[in-house]
Formats: C-alpha cells, structure tokens, sequence
C-alpha cells in the first residue's frame, strides 16, 4: 500500500506539471488569437477579457488609456478572490496563473494577422478562443473571469452554466454594437457563439462513464479505488472461457474527468488488468462529484 500511495503521489505531481505546461500554452494562444484573428476585424474577446478590452475603447473616447493588460488583472484578482472558498487553492492558482500570464503576453508579444477575410478570422478565431478555455479547464484551471463564476456556480448547482455565459457576453456586445458598430458587434456575437460551443464540445466535466476492470485481483484493486474515488464498484465473479480460470469483473460509473486517473491508479495495482469504458446517456441515482480541485 506504502508504494501505491508513493506511485499515485509521483502521478499527481507530473499531473501538476503537465497542468501549469498547458495553462502557459493556453495563455499564448489566447494571446495569438486576440492579436491574429480579433485585433484585425475589430472583434471583442469574451468573458473579463472582453470587458477590459471594452473598457479601454470607452475609456479611449475621452482621452484616457486605460491598458487592456491591467484591466484583466483588476476585473480577475477579485473574481480569485471571491471564488477562493467555493473552489480549491490549487484551481485559484491556475485560473491566476492564466490570466497573469495572458496580460504579460499582451504587451510582450506581437503576431500579425493571418487572413485579410473577416469571416475566416471569426470562424477560425472562435474555434481556437474557445480552446484556450478547453485546455485551462482541463488542466483544472481557468481562463478567470467568467470560468471563475461559471465553474463555481456550475460546482454548486452539478450542471453546465456556458449557455449562460453567452448571454452575459452578448449582452456585453450589445453594448459593445451600441458604442462602435453594430457590424463588429454582429461578427463579435458570432464569433463567442463558436467559441462557446467550442468549450461545450470539448469540455465534458459532468458526463459519466462506465468502467469495467477484468482483474484476479478484486481485493486490491477494490481498495485502490475506494481509498482515492468516493465512488461504489460492484465485484462480479466470472470465469474465463479461454485461459479456464477465475476471473473478476469489477464495475463502477465515474465522472468523465477522472477516467484517465482511475486507470493509472488500477494499472499500479494490477498491471495486467483488462479495463474497458463506455460513455453513459442517462444515469438515475446518487452520484458523487468531486468537487473543484
């Protein structure tokens, strides 16, 4: 047991390190999009973003500069702030990290653009805006801002909020239409619709998965699960029809984002174990979801 909890330890921390690799990487695409795909067609980013860009054209029209990179930080530190109780020290950290790191980028870097079309800039644009927050939100972070909110409300009521998202920013954009075009603003609408849907493809936090574990190793494996998944596992008996030997089938239905993590902890327990998973459609009865880590 001393080396399963040593082995599953050293897994959690390389998880770590692969996390903070795609947060940086999610910073430095959002900052790419903005500068290659939006700048260019007058676009608005979404979420906190969106609203610090906002800010800097209305500030703009009397004379004053109010820097983009700063207003990310000021709408986002008290978004962390008030999500710090509702979510882990680990996720606040991430989100802080992405956010950060996009405003240094923002007055770091320059790209120029890629496409004279506007349409291939919205659509291309939206798709990988919206996979600057898939990859935050998988690696248990966040973009800030609105994902803050979004996830923490989501965390508290077990159901995706991103339709409401939307609303918010097209409301944003409306006023963002009002002030400079209804034109950009069309486009801009545009252009969060992909990215939203983008996130609501990739992005499967509350979906739910059957395992399957063929083992000879029921006990183990059983306790290996239960001591780091608040879930049940059924134990069936079973036999083998080739290898005429006795045989487990252990099952149990988990939340689609610890798939990968469930298997790494039944493979260090029982290396030649037969797992199989399938999608689930509709699941009926109590479920435990692990909360935002």
């Amino acid at each position: 047991m001393k080396k399963l909890v040593k082995n599953l330890s050293k897994h959690k921390k390389i998880r770590f390190l692969f996390s903070i690799l795609m947060i940086l990487f999610s910073s430095f695409l959002q900052v790419s999009v903005i500068q290659v795909f939006m700048n260019p067609c007058n676009l608005l980013t979404s979420g906190f973003t969106g609203v610090a860009i906002l800010i800097n054209k209305i500030t703009e029209l009397f004379g004053i500069t109010f820097s983009t990179s700063l207003g990310i930080l000021v709408l986002n530190i008290p978004a962390a702030l008030l999500c710090f109780k509702g979510v882990s020290k680990r996720f606040v950290f991430l989100s802080c990290l992405q956010f950060t790191t996009t405003s240094f980028l923002l007055k770091a870097l320059h790209f120029d653009p890629f496409f004279d079309d506007r349409m291939l800039n919205v659509l291309f644009g939206g798709f990988l805006y919206g996979m600057c927050s898939v990859l935050a939100l998988k690696a248990d972070g966040s973009t800030g801002g609105t994902d803050f909110i979004a996830l923490y409300v989501s965390n508290k009521i077990h159901r995706s909020i991103w339709d409401f998202v939307f609303v918010f920013n097209c409301i944003m954009l409306l006023i963002f239409g009002w002030l400079f075009g209804w034109v950009h603003a069309g486009y801009s609408i545009v252009f969060q619709f992909i990215s939203t849907q983008t996130i609501s493809r990739f992005y499967h936090r509350y979906a739910q998965v059957s395992i399957e574990i063929t083992t000879r190793y029921p006990e183990s494996v059983g306790l290996a699960f239960t001591r780091s998944f608040k879930h049940g596992m059924s134990v069936v008996k079973a036999y083998g029809a080739f290898s005429k030997q006795e045989y487990y089938l252990c099952k149990t239905i988990v939340s689609s984002y610890e798939e990968r993590e469930i298997i790494d902890c039944i493979l260090t327990v029982d290396p030649n174990a037969i797992i199989h998973s399938s999608k689930i459609n509709h699941f009926y009865g109590n479920f435990y979801l692990k909360p935002i880590e």
